[in-house]
């Protein structure tokens, strides 16, 4: 890993703080000239583009590059990025971004990879057949298939381990859900489906790449002869390790938006035949331990607050058979 030198800094209380990184974040001036120095450091010129999404500093060079910095209280981000991108390099169908440079400065960590051609996936989504969604989400089921067959590599270090991080998701449940102001009578049955959850969610079966987030933020397409497709893949920063079905959630509560077709073609591109009354409960339990869960604003159904009354009934709408 290279270092690059310069007399500019990000500054210390943006290192270690969040709000004090989030106010730096949102003020390019103030980090562009880095990152701009940063890449001349390795031979990257080129206009400088911010891309203002994401959680860290992101910046385009021509149509080719981009710049990502890592906080140094993203660390962990950084490391996954890393890692991913290292492990599934040549192992997938689908075009991912190449690491072409990497470095610190300061204690911020980055990366240089390719950009990748296509359209953003959120651009596009609304907007697409209900026949072309079908046939985009049935490639998302089989992209996170592939990718669960990659062997872990590096990436089998990242903590914590599947069985804490759930234990500790389980533990804080109700807490959160409760701050979120989920109804109460989706609260209700909240204990039960945790039961139930301790004995369906594997603890201790071997471990899979686990991206987080197929949501179309992440995700690119590409349209050819009237067909979109999907294009390429990015933003490994949340990965880790542990049950394969966790993958399935972002695209259920994101895309799927409880269409039967639609929930077909994911979960059949994944590799399941249909959604049983095991598979839903046990979705539904990873859904609500998800580590950026928040049902009121992640379930993509109109009024599904009002059209049912228990968590057994949601499970239900969201992997309508």
């Amino acid at each position: 890993m290279s270092k690059a030198q310069s007399p500019d800094s990000f500054g210390l209380s943006a290192s270690t703080h969040l709000d004090a990184y989030r106010t730096l974040r949102a003020d390019p001036s103030r980090w562009l000239p880095i990152a701009i120095d940063i890449a001349r450091s390795h031979g990257v010129d080129g206009r400088a583009h911010v891309f203002a999404t994401g959680t860290n500093l992101v910046a385009g060079f021509g149509e080719k590059l981009i710049l990502k910095i890592f906080p140094p209280l993203l660390r962990a981000q950084f490391v996954s990025e890393r890692g991913s991108l290292t492990q599934l390099a040549g192992r997938l169908h689908l075009p991912i971004p190449e690491i072409v440079a990497e470095g610190e400065r300061d204690g911020w960590p980055y990366l240089i990879i390719t950009r990748l051609a296509g359209t953003l996936g959120s651009e596009v989504w609304p907007q697409l057949p209900e026949a072309q969604k079908e046939r985009v989400l049935r490639q998302i089921g089989e992209t996170i298939a592939a990718v669960q067959r990659a062997p872990l590599g590096p990436l089998a270090q990242i903590e914590p381990r599947w069985d804490a991080f759930m234990r500790a998701q389980m533990q804080g449940c109700r807490a959160r859900h409760e701050r979120l102001g989920l109804a109460p009578k989706f609260l209700a049955g909240l204990d039960d489906l945790l039961r139930d959850a301790a004995e369906l969610i594997p603890m201790d079966a071997p471990p899979v790449i686990l991206i987080g987030e197929y949501i179309p933020e992440n995700f690119l397409l590409a349209c050819h002869g009237g067909d979109w497709s999907l294009a390429g893949l990015f933003d490994f920063g949340d990965v880790r390790t542990g049950w394969r079905d966790y993958d399935l959630l972002g695209p259920s509560a994101f895309m799927a938006a409880g269409s039967s077709g639609r929930v077909r073609s994911l979960l059949g591109g994944f590799g399941y035949a249909r959604p049983d009354y095991a598979l839903k409960r046990r979705l539904m339990a990873l859904m609500l331990l998800h580590h950026a869960s928040d049902l009121n604003s992640h379930i993509c159904i109109e009024g599904w607050q009002e059209r049912v009354d228990d968590l057994v009934e949601l499970q239900d709408l969201i992997w309508a058979e």
